[in-house]
């Protein structure tokens, strides 16, 4: 397959993925979140984490950004931390009330801009983007855990 690399599926899906998040941060914006606090807030809200570690783990992303997003989050009352019981050096992270209530209006937001961006697609075409996708990010996954992984020894 010969293909321009504009063309190529990972530009067009870095293109939309920008997109995406300069309409979800305008959109958000007026709520005080951020596109980057969702997987976070999500996570909080449904118990699937509750450290900074099960966070970062969660929204796919290293400690250190995750800890920087969490300071600032703090900072603007959407969670708190209390020290966690069974480890002295971790913390419990929580949402805020300011937060919980925030959240409902911010997921309206996000998916009426997935509804806006998919206007002209069906709903089977829709389905089917999700499909890919998802398939294609366990791929990603995959391959990166592949790569980080350490292969055997090679004799020089």
């Amino acid at each position: 397959m010969d293909m321009n690399v504009l063309s190529t599926p990972g530009h067009l899906i870095s293109l939309a993925a920008r997109g995406f998040a300069r309409l979800s941060e305008a959109r958000l914006k007026p709520l005080g979140f951020g596109v980057g606090h969702l997987p976070v807030l999500v996570a909080l809200q449904d118990g699937r984490a509750s450290t900074q570690r099960d966070l970062a783990r969660f929204a796919r992303v290293e400690q250190p950004p995750m800890a920087q997003m969490l300071a600032r989050m703090e900072r603007d009352g959407l969670i708190r931390r209390t020290p966690d019981p069974a480890d002295g050096r971790s913390s419990l992270i929580t949402l805020t009330e300011r937060a919980e209530a925030r959240l409902p209006d911010a997921v309206a937001v996000l998916l009426k801009g997935n509804d806006d961006v998919l206007r002209d697609f069906t709903e089977e075409e829709a389905g089917l983007l999700v499909t890919l996708l998802t398939r294609l990010i366990a791929n990603l996954d995959r391959i990166a855990g592949a790569e980080a992984s350490p292969g055997p020894e090679r004799s020089s």
